[in-house]
This record gives C-alpha cells, sequence and structure tokens, in this order.
C-alpha cells in the first residue's frame, strides 16, 4: 500500500470517528451533519430517512429518548472508501447493552452513505470469547 493510500486510510477514519462521537456521545448531531456529512447522505437504515434532516432528526429524537446513552468505539477498520466501527452501545450505564457494527462510505472527504446492524449482548454465551 503506497503511503497516500495509507494516509487516506487514516483521514477517512478520523473524519467517521469525529463525526460518530460529535453526533452521539456530545449529544451534537446537527454540528456532525454540517461537518461530515455530504449534501447526498443516503442512510441504509429503515428508520432513518435520506440526507442529513433525516439523520440529525434520528439522532435527535434517540438521545432524547436515551439520555444515558453512550457509545464506546471498540474497533475502526477502513478499507477503501469504507470504514467501519464496531461499538459497544449502552442505553444506560447498567445495561449490557449491544454490538453495533456501524458502516459508512465517503467521498471527497464527507460521509455519502451508512448501513448498521445491531445484536444485543446476551446474558450468556456458548463461548467464552466475548463480544468485543
Amino acid at each position: 500500500m503506497s503511503e497516500q493510500a495509507a494516509a487516506q486510510l487514516q483521514a477517512n477514519k478520523t473524519i467517521v470517528t469525529a463525526f460518530y462521537e460529535l453526533a452521539f456521545n456530545e449529544r451534537q448531531p446537527q454540528l456532525a451533519a454540517q461537518r461530515y456529512l455530504a449534501t447526498d447522505y443516503r442512510q441504509h437504515n429503515a428508520e432513518v430517512a435520506d440526507g442529513s434532516d433525516g439523520f440529525v432528526q434520528f439522532a435527535s429524537a434517540f438521545a432524547q429518548a436515551h439520555p444515558q446513552l453512550q457509545l464506546q468505539i471498540k474497533r475502526v477498520l477502513a478499507e477503501a472508501d469504507f470504514v467501519v466501527l464496531h461499538v459497544h452501545a449502552r442505553l444506560t450505564p447498567d445495561e449490557r447493552g449491544a454490538v453495533v457494527i456501524d458502516i459508512f462510505r465517503l467521498q471527497h472527504g464527507r460521509i455519502v452513505e451508512h448501513w448498521d446492524a445491531v445484536q444485543p449482548i446476551p446474558q450468556q454465551s456458548m463461548n467464552s470469547s466475548g463480544p468485543f
């Protein structure tokens, strides 16, 4: 991998991480959308409308409904124009939470597309590996 390609992957990881932290943990989805989302942002989560307005409406309502929400990024992976976050999501500090996989596609330094998958962390597991 060239130095330029490696630098672009790192830049993409930095953009997505900053967006996620600002939007959810710092509770500023409007500012996060302004800084990091493309004007033609596409959403693949069926509960969220396309565009930055759709994202802001969803994130604002979610944060209001869950004021103790905390999203802890465990891993950040990047390939080509995609960045994947492996996240421990908790609606309250005392719950087990869920494993979230968020996939973002970037173009020209802006987030243009998003997918996600959520798996509740069970009380018991058939293995000792743990979700993270």
